[in-house]
């Protein structure tokens, strides 16, 4: 872990967490929850600021609170490519494998909640219920890759710049347990640069469909970083996706 990332002295109880019933405890009860209390640390990241490159050793697990980070790879000819966000609630890391397997980059300040892997480890022998847990996160995860796959190789820029709106509010709404509906307020945790290349445009694609979904009404920008969505219908419908989350058929 960088040296440089600073541990938060003051730490939340894990029943105010904002993201209790999202991330890998939200099974816990209990004893389970003071157990996870004694082991967990706080470390905060600033935008830019490396959590683990590929390929070196990791010795802890987290789950993000707040922000997000991008998931980078890179080719043997130097170039890189994001192949993932992680959101807050999502889990970083994998027991049992010491070294990563991708450069974690946080996108937007970022808050993690931690635990020193090998502890951790036993403790998912020990307690099924946070087993079971990380279990459905990661089966999520791989349905929610295979989503990104169809994204990536068969959307527009404008459905790919909507699918990432969508799934924004979606998260967001998930944390507070509802439904996304409305008039929703999107705080991008990201930069124009990162939405290119997360998504696999230029940056002129990205602000220039940005401008367009703005002008036609489908989204209002407020400063650089807040987004405005009058009709989240509207906007999933941009996305090519249905209400429920499917693709258009």
């Amino acid at each position: 872990m960088p040296h440089d990332a600073a541990l938060c002295a003051t730490q939340q109880p894990c029943e105010i967490c904002p993201i209790r019933y999202r991330a890998v405890c939200a099974h816990c009860e209990g004893d389970e929850l003071a157990e996870l209390e004694g082991m967990k640390f706080y470390r905060r990241y600033e935008a830019g600021q490396v959590v683990v490159w590929a390929g070196d050793r990791m010795d802890f697990v987290a789950s993000v609170i707040a922000g997000m980070a991008g998931l980078t790879q890179q080719l043997e000819d130097g170039r890189t490519q994001m192949v993932g966000l992680l959101l807050p609630s999502d889990f970083l890391g994998r027991p049992g494998r010491e070294v990563a397997a991708y450069t974690v980059t946080a996108t937007s300040d970022l808050l993690l909640c931690c635990f020193r892997r090998k502890p951790f480890e036993k403790l998912l022998i020990d307690n099924p219920r946070i087993a079971s847990r990380l279990l459905e996160m990661t089966l999520d995860e791989l349905d929610a890759a295979r989503d990104w796959l169809l994204l990536l190789g068969r959307k527009s820029a404008r459905e790919k710049i909507a699918s990432l709106l969508v799934i924004l509010a979606r998260r967001a709404a998930a944390l507070v347990k509802r439904r996304p509906e409305g008039r929703i307020v999107i705080e991008l945790p990201l930069t124009r640069e990162a939405m290119a290349d997360y998504l696999g445009l230029t940056l002129e694609t990205v602000s220039r469909q940005m401008s367009t979904l703005k002008r036609e009404g489908v989204i209002e920008l407020d400063g650089k970083r807040r987004v405005i969505v009058p009709s989240f219908v509207r906007l999933v419908t941009e996305s090519g996706d249905d209400s429920d989350g499917g693709p258009l058929s």
